[in-house]
């Protein structure tokens, strides 16, 4: 039942919604199906499914609003959340930010693309099958791999007391494998994300990681400081993830962010990165495809965020929209930034001195004003030189801005899909060739 099709989502919804006396009221149903398994030692350790509904009510008198979940769908438990719903809202102070629930209007919803039949019959079976591609490449290797690979079917919908419906259905499935030699002297680590289990490899991704654990063994340590770097998109998506938070009008205007302008405002408008730099969001890009509406009942299409280093547009939720006079803006259910057409070993073959950087992790922030980020290097970090990788080198602690990043860059890749395990997020970014990269201390850490 956790999966319901649009027609059995809006007959559920309807009936619920004609249990409600509030003035304005607002059910959301959301189901997920999901499936994983993890393995450690080159041996699979648990394996599970899980499947879950559920249901919430906003039940709303003038500007007093509560809120009720339920996972139980017989008639009485229905009726029950909307009481229940309906009393905490009449228990609740005013809220002076709320605006009215949107009707259907004359917006344009079309449907998602991020359902992929193959991916939402994936079985115990077909996880089994793909992990064992990736133990295969680690014994091969002579390392120890350990992994969590987990495929999810979902669907979300929405209907109000104004006559709005909305539906979406998604499917997605991630990896992760982290490989290491028995002496605890090299890692190497991949991940990957998809819509479509077609287009995963886990047999590849893990000789990706092999080869990194392999390569990184007797590391040498190098004076911290300034260097030219290549980051592979997972340790790009890590530094790029923290930005993209910040394309907010209000954290903007009200000077919580690095896109606040000092003395007060926001910098739309502003050449904030170099010229290379376009970030966009499209929940219709066949590589990563989202979700088509967000929750303030607002369509999603194309939108461009930074358009050749020059802010183009911040995301204005209906209140900050009303209060700044201007439209509504709503956030990218995803986030994409394009690339060039070069390889990564193209971008390697290119840099006379530097550091190849394949992951990023325990990122923390400095400073919000200027986005100023620490984190560490892992699983394979390595020193280039003519154009060619001379020698893996120890871990090393960077003070960075991601925004400071995109004004020094020299050369971008190929935009590959790429996941933040921080968030299980999914993003579209290239690789980044990055002079005057800010390296600070040297980590032990493997």
């Amino acid at each position: 039942m956790a999966i319901l099709s649009k027609a059995d989502a809006r007959a559920l919804l309807t009936k619920v919604l004609a249990y409600s006396k509030a003035d304005e009221c607002e059910v959301s149903l959301g189901g997920q199906e999901s499936g994983n398994i993890r393995y450690a030692r080159n041996a699979v350790s648990t394996a599970g499914d899980s499947s879950t509904l559920s249901l919430s009510v906003s039940s709303t008198f003038g500007k007093k609003t509560g809120n009720a979940s339920i996972n139980e769908f017989d008639d009485a438990s229905l009726e029950k959340v909307v009481r229940r719903a309906e009393e905490l809202a009449q228990l609740a102070p005013e809220n002076p930010e709320r605006m009215p629930l949107l009707g259907p209007g004359n917006f344009e919803f079309k449907d998602s693309i991020g359902y992929v039949p193959a991916t939402a019959n994936m079985t115990a079976d077909t996880r089994a099958e793909a992990v064992a591609k990736s133990i295969k490449v680690a014994k091969d290797a002579k390392l120890e791999a350990a992994g969590f690979l987990e495929n999810t079917t979902s669907f979300s919908a929405i209907l109000n007391s104004k006559g709005l419906f909305l539906y979406d259905t998604n499917t997605d499935v991630t990896f992760s494998v982290t490989t290491r030699n028995q002496e605890g002297t090299g890692s190497g680590y991949a991940a990957r994300g998809f819509n479509d289990i077609r287009k995963l490899d886990t047999f590849a991704a893990t000789s990706i990681a092999a080869s990194k654990a392999n390569g990184s063994v007797n590391a040498r340590a190098i004076e911290p400081g300034k260097y030219t770097v290549i980051l592979e998109p997972v340790a790009a998506t890590y530094m790029l993830e923290n930005m993209f938070r910040g394309f907010d009008a209000r954290s903007a205007d009200e000077g919580r962010s690095f896109m606040s302008k000092p003395g007060g405002g926001n910098r739309l408008g502003e050449q904030l990165m170099d010229e290379k730099v376009t970030i966009y969001s499209d929940p219709y890009n066949p590589e990563l495809p989202g979700n088509t509406w967000n929750r303030e009942g607002f369509p999603l299409e194309r939108m461009t965020w930074i358009d050749k280093g020059v802010v183009k547009n911040l995301s204005y939720s209906q209140f900050w929209a009303q209060k700044k006079n201007v439209k509504p803006v709503p956030f990218g259910s995803n986030m994409i930034m394009e690339g060039g057409n070069q390889s990564l070993e193209e971008l390697i073959k290119g840099t006379e001195k530097g550091i190849l950087v394949s992951r990023l992790w325990y990122i923390r922030m400095v400073d919000a004003q200027t986005l100023l980020l620490t984190g560490l290097t892992r699983d394979g970090t390595f020193y280039i030189e003519n154009g060619q990788i001379k020698f893996p080198i120890k871990n090393m602690r960077f003070n960075e801005s991601p925004v400071i990043m995109l004004n020094n860059v020299e050369a971008l890749g190929k935009p590959e899909r790429s996941i933040s395990v921080e968030s299980y997020r999914s993003y579209l970014v290239p690789p980044m060739k990055i002079r005057d990269f800010t390296f600070t201390s040297l980590s032990d850490a493997v």
